[in-house]
């Protein structure tokens, strides 16, 4: 999978732009604030017409700009397709070669991505929520029914809410039932999916770290013990009915795949109390890798890897370890950084390289190390 070229029109701080990447690494620099991510999230919202910055629409359409367009080609499996994204205060709008599209799942596939940010490394120190974004956005990259199901759960949940604060309750059971099916299929999906990242981060942390320490990966719903689908929708309706007098007591939903957890350990030990910085931030690379792996082995394809500003609070060795890892693949990166030449692409024979300047992009050739 490769991007051919990418225009970028009134997104955030970039007026117009034109970008045709190198086929390998492409090095973006320039000081904070220039647009270097702004350029990867463009990216990463033609492949899900979503922001990996959690941002609100508004946000994305430039100062004074009624709307911001993000149009790239892509080639995947020798054929090309054509995407753009409008930005509009009313909302968004994408078409895929030429043809507007009604469903974010239309999307499926065309162009997939992996990004790695700095706010990441957050996921380690941050509540549960965040790592369950993280979890159910790689879920969904690697299967395209989840996402009905995810919305099928949380509109469920919603009405079940909102009956717990009413005083008749005489439909409970039947919401309660419900939120027990779409939740058994949210949580066999994620456990299927954590265990096979989990051999994979192992190796890819141990690639990373030089194999000083051993990472792993768990996901523990509350109340479940069961891998097979039906038994754990029973297991889920005891959790729910355990948990129903404190539901109606809070007017909420206090147990369910909607509050459930990673686990994120070092050596048998949290990450998030005894990993340092370079660790936590090792650990979440390794994190990507293996969910770059897990698309390409289900796509037959490598997707597009966004690092933004990955090199930071890396030790050298743990960058040269991570570079040479992407030097063994065929993979397509994009690298935002405050450095032309950084330690991090020392092991690179070969990179084009940009440079990002209030929103404006200009190539300034490729550097190599032959």
């Amino acid at each position: 999978m490769r991007l051919i070229n990418l225009f970028i029109a009134g997104f955030r701080n970039i007026e117009s732009m034109r970008f045709t990447p190198a086929q390998h690494f492409n090095l973006i620099h320039g000081h904070n604030g220039q647009g270097k991510t702004n350029l990867l999230e463009a990216l990463y919202l033609l492949g899900s017409s979503r922001s990996f910055r959690n941002a609100r629409l508004q946000d994305f359409i430039g100062y004074g700009r009624q709307k911001a367009q993000i149009k790239g080609e892509i080639e995947s499996s020798g054929m090309h397709t054509h995407i753009r994204v409008t930005l509009e205060n009313a909302g968004r709008r994408v078409e895929l070669d030429g043809k507007a599209i009604q469903r974010a799942s239309d999307l499926y596939g065309r162009i997939n991505t992996v990004v790695f940010s700095p706010d990441d490394t957050g996921m380690v120190k941050l509540g549960p929520e965040s790592r369950r974004r993280f979890l159910d956005r790689s879920v969904y990259t690697c299967d395209v029914g989840y996402l009905q199901c995810w919305h099928s759960y949380h509109r469920i949940l919603k009405q079940r809410n909102q009956l717990l604060k009413n005083s008749d309750k005489s439909s409970l059971d039947t919401w309660t039932e419900q939120l027990a099916e779409t939740g058994a299929e949210i949580i066999f999906c994620r456990q299927r999916f954590v265990k096979r990242l989990s051999g994979m981060l192992r190796q890819h942390y141990g690639t990373i770290s030089g194999n000083k320490e051993t990472a792993c990966i768990t996901y523990v719903p509350e109340g479940i013990q069961s891998t097979e689908q039906e038994q754990i929708r029973s297991e889920l309706l005891e959790l729910f009915e355990r948990h129903q007098q404190n539901d109606i007591r809070y007017g909420t939903t206090t147990a369910g795949p909607h509050r459930d957890d990673l686990m994120f350990q070092l050596n048998g030990r949290p990450l998030k109390s005894f990993g340092s910085t370079g660790q936590q931030k090792s650990f979440v690379l390794a994190l990507k890798m293996a969910e770059l792996n897990t698309v390409q082995d289900i796509f037959g394809e490598a997707p597009l890897l966004l690092l933004d500003d990955v090199s930071s609070e890396l030790d050298a060795a743990r960058n040269r370890n991570f570079i040479n890892f992407l030097t063994d693949r065929d993979i397509q990166v994009f690298i935002t950084t405050t450095e032309r030449s950084p330690a991090l692409l020392g092991a690179v024979t070969h990179y084009a390289v940009f440079q990002m300047d209030d929103g404006n992009l200009t190539f300034k050739g490729n550097e190599s190390h032959e």
